[in-house]
């Protein structure tokens, strides 16, 4: 039998993946601001959220050797839904920041094991020239769930609050209809999931333990895996800096150095037109990398990726008034964006799948690909204020413009095989 189209199934599975991490990362913060829990808790407590998602390679190994990918999301999105319900349950109790801090972290755990598995059966699923044609894809669903839950489901939240006088009330409400929403796409992808031959459990001896260091070796055994992490922890050394500071550069007054807009402005020029160029850019780069293979664009998505941070020079110079000009150079930088982070997943699935593609151990391996992913974001991220601080927002994108040299000097050094990621139109 034909199997399904991957648009039968890759929109949702990838919106599934991204809202638990929106829901956990920001909701969750929100939230516990209406709670009238403080500043200071908040910060702490949902800080320590994102370790499952930096240390999920560690029982990446279990996902391969335990069952079929296919299993593992249907059965960990209804961990998901369960979870959601918990935390409607919790939140009017007089212990709610404790218990639902406890089922959040439950809920990472969930989602971050989720993303083990739904990459891996994303590899599993389609030839490579259709993973790559369809990273922006993929990509798109993921960030219109970051708009669902950093958007829609906050006004959500607020206009409830409104109507019943209680946050709790509304949060309560909010969580019970993630809870339906995460059960539906469970019961959904049972049914649209595809079943490929190739997904089973990888072979393994009576010692799972031993089973599990054999698959962590097979990966820093591989050839040139020196240069492969270099590459990981450095393509978006300069971008782990930027990001952390856009926000506030854009809300700072211009006596500051900013740019002085308003909360909804910036939700306008970043978090519309921003993201719709990126999901643009995402979809471009992933179709363009397929019809012309990673080697022929590494160079050129890499200069739309890293040479429009120049936009932000500009923009602390200038400092424009008008939303217009700041809508137009963040659409131009997370458009350039999109294009340049297709390269980066891409790599990600040759260094998880192999040259050819039959390595029996690529989703505990692309796991560990995003480990050092999201390692590379998190370390160069932290010292980002204090320089701003100390160079100030024109010194400071001065210098995010100079810290793409690493990333550059990264890619010269890595070796991808010829035409991978291209797709074969006569296959």
């Amino acid at each position: 039998m034909n199997a399904p189209s991957p648009w039968r199934w890759i929109p949702a599975l990838y919106f599934g993946q991204g809202l638990p991490y929106v829901v956990v990362m920001t909701l969750a913060v929100v939230m516990y601001k209406n709670l009238g829990v403080s500043n200071t808790e908040i910060a702490m407590y949902t800080s320590w959220l994102y370790l499952p998602w930096v240390i999920k390679p560690l029982w990446s190994p279990l996902v391969d050797l335990l069952g079929r990918k296919r299993r593992w999301i249907v059965a960990l999105q209804f961990c998901i839904g369960a979870a959601f319900a918990l935390v409607a349950l919790t939140v009017p109790g007089p212990r709610f920041l404790q218990l639902t801090l406890a089922v959040f972290w439950l809920m990472a755990f969930a989602s971050a094991t989720h993303d083990i598995a739904a990459d891996g059966f994303y590899m599993l699923a389609l030839p490579p020239h259709a993973q790559a044609a369809f990273v922006g894809v993929r990509s798109t669903f993921y960030r219109l769930s970051m708009i669902a839950g950093q958007g829609g489901l906050v006004v959500l939240a607020g206009w409830l609050a409104e109507r019943s006088g209680s946050a709790a009330q509304a949060w309560t409400a909010v969580f019970w209809l993630l809870g339906a929403a995460f059960t539906a796409s469970a019961l959904f992808l049972a049914w649209a999931l595809p079943r490929p031959a190739a997904d089973r459990a990888a072979p393994r001896s009576d010692t799972l333990l031993a089973d599990a260091a054999a698959v962590f070796a097979a990966f820093f055994r591989q050839p040139g895996i020196a240069r492969i992490l270099g590459f990981l922890l450095l393509y978006r050394f300069a971008e782990a800096q930027l990001l952390k500071l856009v926000t506030p550069f854009m809300l700072d007054p211009p006596a500051a150095g900013g740019l002085g807009l308003k909360t909804q402005e910036v939700g306008i020029a970043y978090g519309t037109v921003g993201v719709a160029a990126l999901t643009l850019g995402g979809l471009l780069g992933g179709w363009w990398v397929s019809r012309r293979g990673l080697t022929r664009l590494l160079w050129p998505l890499m200069l739309c990726m890293h040479l429009p941070n120049s936009v932000f020079v500009a923009l602390a110079l200038w400092q424009p008034a008008g939303l217009g000009w700041v809508s137009v150079a963040v659409a131009l930088e997370q458009f350039g964006y999109g294009l340049g982070f297709s390269v980066y997943m891409v790599f990600m699935l040759l260094v998880a799948g192999g040259p050819g593609g039959d390595n029996p151990h690529k989703t505990a391996h692309y796991a560990l690909c995003t480990g050092f992913m999201a390692l590379g974001m998190m370390l160069p991220g932290m010292a980002a204020g204090w320089l701003q601080g100390l160079l100030g927002y024109t010194g400071f994108f001065v210098w995010t413009c100079l810290a793409t040299l690493p990333a550059f000097a990264a890619a010269a050094l890595i070796r991808i095989p010829p035409d991978f990621g291209r797709r074969n139109d006569a296959t």
